[in-house]
């Protein structure tokens, strides 16, 4: 039987969200599967991977072969990492001990890599809301300058009416 770690379509039209499954390659993408190991959303940013991943491991060292979307989301889990750690276990270049504490400085640096591009993302979004704010004020500006034009315009038409008025009153008074 020719074992597949491969995707299932769940979701709904537009949103569709993965089962990662262990299925016998001859059934259909939706059908029948032997185990479910994890589920994977590519439609959040970063795409949301929950893996079984002692079972998902058992499965690569037993020969299942999966699709390339799978081997890629394997991959970035450390899977395949840590089967080549436990292949050299295996053949004695090192022990237990040294393969997991390898597998635990590689997922460290990972950890560390994501958490700076959140950093990075993070401070973008800053600069871009500050650069907006800042835009918005010249607009502000902008505008209460053009209303104080006005008003001093407004105030500057009616005064020169005003002061002509009394000039008027006080001439006839004169005569």
């Amino acid at each position: 039987m020719a074992t597949k770690i491969r995707l299932q379509r769940g979701g709904h039209k537009g949103y569709a969200v993965y089962r990662i499954v262990i299925a016998d390659s001859r059934a259909p993408r939706d059908g029948r599967f032997t185990e479910k190991i994890g589920s994977y959303n590519p439609n959040t940013n970063p795409a949301t991977v929950d893996l079984n991943f002692e079972r998902a491991l058992y499965w690569v060292e037993v020969g299942a072969q999966p699709t390339d979307t799978v081997r890629n989301i394997l991959s970035k889990e450390g899977v395949y990492l840590m089967k080549h750690l436990r292949g050299g276990v295996k053949k004695g270049a090192f022990d237990e001990a040294a393969a997991q504490k390898k597998f635990d400085a590689w997922k460290e640096a990972k950890e560390k890599g994501f958490e700076t591009i959140k950093a990075n993302e993070e401070k973008a979004k800053k600069a871009a809301a500050a650069k907006e704010l800042e835009a918005e004020k010249k607009i502000n500006e902008a505008i209460a300058q053009k209303v104080a034009e006005k008003k001093a315009a407004a105030v500057a038409a009616e005064t020169p009416a005003v002061e002509e008025a009394p000039a008027e009153a006080e001439a006839p008074a004169e005569a």
